[in-house]
């Protein structure tokens, strides 16, 4: 028995109690009633091996409320009103009586042991001494009351138990109130977790869009009506035209669960017939299971909409007459939203004559706008229509037809014409287009230049056609050469350095920004030599959209820091061929042929040629163009 008493208060003395009035956290404050003394409160380990037998709790009481100190912000506090029993006469066992006191009584120590635990947290536990005056106790009971400043575990919303430690079947469950409870019931109140930003909405009637202002960290959601599902909205403008009344902003903290709601547009008139623009109705037929007839509608808006629905029958000349004893009401509590956040409304005029063709009407309560008729089909002529629209079938069919023999005889001419070119000692037209600001780089694109010549091909360098560009300009220029590449075989050639990789990366960082913006493809920052290459982004851009990717352009480069890791290449590069010169120069020279071999130009190619770049390294070919 020694030693697990031994051995105990060794775990003990280990044991991390929590530090008793921390600031802040766990904070109790202790009340006792008439004829107890004394009363102190400090942590206690929930074992119980040492609860003093003077005094049980024969009634327990809590529940969770906001407290606030001065000016400190509010939180939660647990209450806690124990009901004692006492029995002053328990001196010999574990009471224990002063010394130096004439009155005994008066001076019998005892303690009760209070928890609390919310689940999955441990117990944490409260141990409440006091000194019993047993002359000023009323038949032997006594009240505690003990008030826990932001107990451990207990949020807003948050199921906490709590029971006297010497009896747990008397274990009594507690419920926090929610965080939203809390801030509506004390708007005034200092309180952290009750803080929320907020949206403010701007109409530009000139741009024709709302203009949102909030913070970049938050998060904000568009819905409507108060109680729609909410979209999430990442962008800083609405669209005019999808701006209704009806419509309520949401906005919160990343990090914070409460949001703030507001219906910015509720009293704006003007907005009113957004609503109705975006009205639609349909109408169809349908049999009942007795095989009657009924007619079938469905109304459909992004906001509810009261008023009423009721059949007519058209006739030549005359207004839609009503048909008696079919009439439905439009309700708010009737309206249910779908996937696409739009209110739809539903309903069915049963045992309904369907020979009178008939149509429907709607009356809408805000504005008194009658609406309709609504029918299956608008007039008899409709098989007329259906005539029309398969006579537009054929001629368009017809034209497809001819289009595409077009394209047939085009395409015979351009290939006929390309080995007329191939024969008379050409193989095809290169584009070299230059690196923007390139200084010392210029031989290098010159002498490829030169070199590409000495192999067969027809060869335009952009540093050799500055008057052409501005003429017409860089990017009706590169058109040009483009479509002879299209008509003699070949490619375009993006000469690549690291600044040109860091001006395609800059392009198409302001691009994706346009986008997000709503605005158009971007562009970058460009210098007076740059035009054509930025150019050359977009037009590989377009092959990219249209399923082209590598048919007209592919990339060279003299800088092996450049070529590897390719995983860097900014998105317009991406899935073309890039060379990496002078060791790859016999690949390009296959690529630029049509993967033919490169066959040498006795008139203009010479055994030994060679050129020098910038970077002091020499390539060297021979008349069959290996390097």
């Amino acid at each position: 028995m020694f030693l697990f008493r031994w051995t105990f208060c060794c775990f003990l003395l280990a044991f991390p109690k929590p530090a008793c009035g921390r600031p802040g956290y766990g904070m109790a404050e202790v009340t006792c009633s008439q004829g107890l003394r004394e009363c102190t409160v400090a942590d206690e380990i929930p074992l119980g091996i040492w609860e003093s037998d003077a005094a049980d709790v024969r009634a327990l009481g809590a529940k969770v409320e906001v407290c606030c100190h001065g000016n400190a912000p509010c939180t939660l506090c647990l209450l806690l009103d124990a009901q004692l029993a006492v029995r002053a006469d328990q001196s010999g066992r574990s009471g224990r009586r002063a010394e130096g006191d004439g009155r005994e009584a008066a001076n019998l120590t005892a303690s009760v042991t209070l928890c609390y635990k919310t689940p999955p947290t441990f117990p944490a536990c409260k141990r409440v001494d006091f000194k019993i005056c047993s002359t000023e106790l009323e038949q032997n009971v006594a009240k505690v009351s003990l008030a826990i400043t932001n107990p451990a575990g207990v949020s807003f919303g948050s199921i906490v138990y709590v029971y006297p430690l010497k009896a747990l079947q008397r274990t009594k469950e507690v419920v926090a109130p929610s965080l939203n409870e809390v801030c509506s019931q004390n708007p005034q109140k200092p309180i952290k977790e009750c803080h929320v930003p907020t949206v403010n909405s701007v109409i530009n009637r000139e741009m024709n869009h709302v203009e949102l202002k909030f913070a970049p960290r938050n998060k904000v959601c568009i819905q409507y009506e108060a109680d729609g599902r909410c979209q999430s909205w990442e962008r800083k403008t609405i669209p005019l035209h999808s701006v209704t009344p009806c419509l309520c902003l949401q906005v919160w903290d990343d990090d914070k669960p409460r949001r703030s709601r507001s219906c910015p547009f509720t009293n704006t008139g003007s907005l009113q017939k957004n609503v109705w623009q975006n009205l639609t109705v349909s109408v169809g037929h349908g049999r009942m299971n007795d095989k009657g007839q009924m007619l079938l509608w469905n109304l459909s808006a992004p906001c509810r909409l009261e008023g009423e629905v009721w059949p007519c029958r058209r006739a030549s000349g005359h207004p839609c007459a009503e048909i008696e004893g079919f009439r439905q009401r439009l309700e708010n509590t009737t309206w249910e939203q779908n996937s696409n956040v739009r209110w739809v409304r539903k309903g069915v005029f049963e045992d309904i004559n369907l020979q009178l063709s008939p149509c429907v009407m709607v009356n809408l309560t805000d504005g008194g706008l009658l609406l309709g008729p609504f029918c299956s089909h608008q007039s008899p002529r409709w098989r007329w229509t259906l005539l029309a629209v398969a006579v537009l079938l054929v001629v368009a069919l017809a034209a497809l037809m001819s289009r595409l023999r077009h394209d047939f005889v085009k395409q015979w001419a351009s290939h006929s014409f390309r080995e007329g070119c191939a024969e008379n000692g050409r193989k095809g037209h290169v584009v070299l287009v230059s690196p923007p600001d390139i200084h010392d780089g210029v031989s290098e694109v010159c002498d490829l230049g030169s070199l590409l010549q000495n192999h067969g091909f027809s060869v335009s360098v952009d540093q050799w056609s500055r008057t052409e560009q501005c003429d017409l300009g860089p990017l009706p220029w590169l058109h040009s050469q483009l479509l002879r590449v299209k008509n003699l075989g070949g490619r375009a050639v993006i000469i690549l350095t690291r600044k040109a990789l860091g001006l395609a990366h800059e392009w198409s960082r302001q691009r994706l920004e346009s986008l997000r913006e709503g605005g158009g493809d971007g562009d970058a920052p460009q210098s007076p030599y740059s035009d054509v290459f930025v150019a050359s982004l977009c037009l590989i851009l377009g092959d990219r959209r249209q399923g082209r990717t590598g048919e007209r352009f592919v990339l060279v480069t003299f800088d092996r820091d450049v070529a590897r890791p390719p995983g860097i290449l900014p998105e317009p590069f991406q899935g073309l061929h890039l060379f990496q010169l002078p060791s790859q120069m016999k690949t390009l020279l296959r690529e630029l042929g049509g993967g033919a071999k490169a066959k040498g130009d006795g008139g203009r190619s010479k055994a030994g040629s060679g050129w020098a770049t910038s970077d002091g390294w020499k390539l060297k070919t021979d008349d069959t163009g290996a390097v």
